[in-house]
């Protein structure tokens, strides 16, 4: 162990200190005050004279005549199988007033690339309960899915019921396969009353025994935002690839996460990238997101859904266009159907779900699935569209055909999308449900469906034919 007192700078987060010999990258640093505190940080930069300590804690009460002590180790975090049901701050500590960690191992929490050539292709379903993504943007285990989310929208009531409700069902699981199903949370950079309606939801439905619960709060150092998310991901692989669960991570918010980051190059003077940022984000995001995968040979899984928000709804501002290049698809949250209360306000024109025909269709969900999907998403968009005219030219104007589209899309929006932050979906149920709105168009509309599945799924509506024919016995009747 090096120990040195020659802290030359403090500068926001960081503490310069001169050395005698090259200090290893990322490596583990205690920095003890006079008083006798210490601190926890971690090499940032290293060259032949000084380094560059990012501390955790922040660096209030440090001065020049404060110790460094160099551990010689980077950071790891005790895993064991224990960790579900339990609540930890953003740096791995527990908060619940529950015992000690006893861990099975130490992991690094950078982890590990995953060999490319070991990679599974993820195309099992994963039921999220919620009929916006599992009708039309489906999750599939191994992928990584975000939600673009703005100022204001209820993404975090939308966090919750993905990890309340996410489950393997069994009648789509492999036969003979272990469906034990985890969620790691991880909150960056939330407010105090975030992280306590997260806590009331957890216990209050169960879930948290079923979870591990990582919470990095707004008045925490910004630098321990850049190793909560590692932190939760090392969690999530020890529980998929060595105990055999399907784990979901969701990570919440990575804007903050991105925001530590350009905090921290503003204190290394670094030039920046755009609008600030660092010029590594996109490799940044990318370590954490590659994360995301299944194993030949291993039955686990993790799959992410980090959330961000859009500064401004600007969904060309680094951090979702950068995500967006890294992930396979995102599920977009609209002010406008918040607006009208629709909950959860998925916008599904501008989602997508880039695994998504891989995860469904017979044998996996249903065979319409695939059918009914590319029928909603056709016949909501031109019902979007005609709302555009109405404004012009009213909906007097329109012909019978354009006003059932119309009808369609009020119908989706209310009774499809719009089930509330507490019903849980099942797959059946969401098919079902679609099959209800399709209804209301005539069946010549759906030309993206087998005729076997019209046949089997669509409702009993009368056909024109039949409602010519009581048309005129009621006319004789008069």
């Amino acid at each position: 162990m090096k120990e040195y007192q020659t802290i030359t700078e403090v500068s926001g987060p960081l503490v310069y200190v001169e050395t005698d010999e090259p200090i290893g990258y990322d490596e583990i640093v205690e920095i003890e005050t006079p008083s006798g505190e210490v601190k926890r940080g971690q090499v940032l930069e290293t060259a032949e004279e000084f380094v560059a300590i990012q501390v955790f804690e922040g660096t209030e009460g440090i001065g020049r005549d404060a110790s460094v002590r160099f551990l010689g180790e980077t950071l790891k975090l005790p895993v064991t199988e224990d960790l579900l049901g339990r609540v930890l701050d953003g740096s791995g500590n527990p908060i619940d007033g529950g015992p000690d960690i006893v861990p099975d191992e130490r992991r690094n929490i950078v982890g590990a690339a995953i060999n490319p050539n070991a990679r599974e292709y993820p195309e099992e379903f994963i039921q999220t309960g919620i009929s916006a993504i599992d009708g039309m943007n489906t999750l599939v285990r191994g992928q990584k899915l975000p939600i673009f989310s703005a100022s204001g929208l209820p993404h975090s009531d939308l966090a919750l019921q993905i990890a309340r409700q996410a489950t393997v069902p069994e009648d789509v699981a492999e036969e003979g396969e272990e469906t034990e199903f985890a969620v790691v949370f991880a909150g960056m950079g939330i407010t105090q009353e975030e992280a306590n309606e997260f806590m009331d939801d957890f216990e209050r439905t169960g879930a948290l025994e079923r979870s591990v619960v990582f919470l990095n709060l707004a008045d925490d150092p910004a630098v321990e935002r850049t190793v909560t998310p590692r932190m939760a991901l090392t969690t999530a692989e020890y529980l998929a690839f060595e105990k055999d669960y399907h784990v979901l991570t969701i990570l919440t918010d990575m804007t903050n996460y991105c925001e530590a980051l350009r905090e921290i190059g503003a204190a290394r003077e670094e030039v920046p990238g755009r609008r600030g940022y660092p010029g590594y984000m996109y490799t940044d995001l990318a370590q954490l997101y590659e994360r995301a995968g299944r194993l030949e040979g291993e039955d686990g899984s993790v799959t992410q859904i980090p959330i961000l928000t859009m500064p401004g709804d600007d969904d060309t501002h680094p951090i979702p266009d950068l995500t967006g290049y890294i992930t396979e698809g995102q599920i977009m949250l609209g002010r406008e159907l918040n607006s009208q209360g629709v909950e959860p306000p998925i916008d599904v024109l501008p989602s997508l779900s880039r695994l998504m025909d891989d995860g469904i269709g017979e044998g996996i969900t249903r065979a319409d699935h695939s059918g009914v999907s590319d029928q909603l998403f056709a016949s909501y968009a031109e019902g979007k569209d005609l709302r555009d005219l109405v404004n012009i030219v009213g909906r007097e104007a329109l012909d019978e055909r354009d006003n059932k589209v119309l009808d369609f899309a009020e119908a989706f929006e209310q009774e499809f999308v719009d089930q509330g932050f507490h019903t849980d979906r099942t797959i059946e149920e969401t098919l079902d449900q679609a099959w209800d709105v399709l209804s209301i168009l005539p069946k010549t509309e759906l030309s993206r469906i087998d005729e076997e599945h019209i046949e089997e799924y669509y409702g009993d509506e009368p056909s024109d034919a039949e409602e010519a024919e009581g048309g005129d016995t009621e006319e004789a009747e008069a």
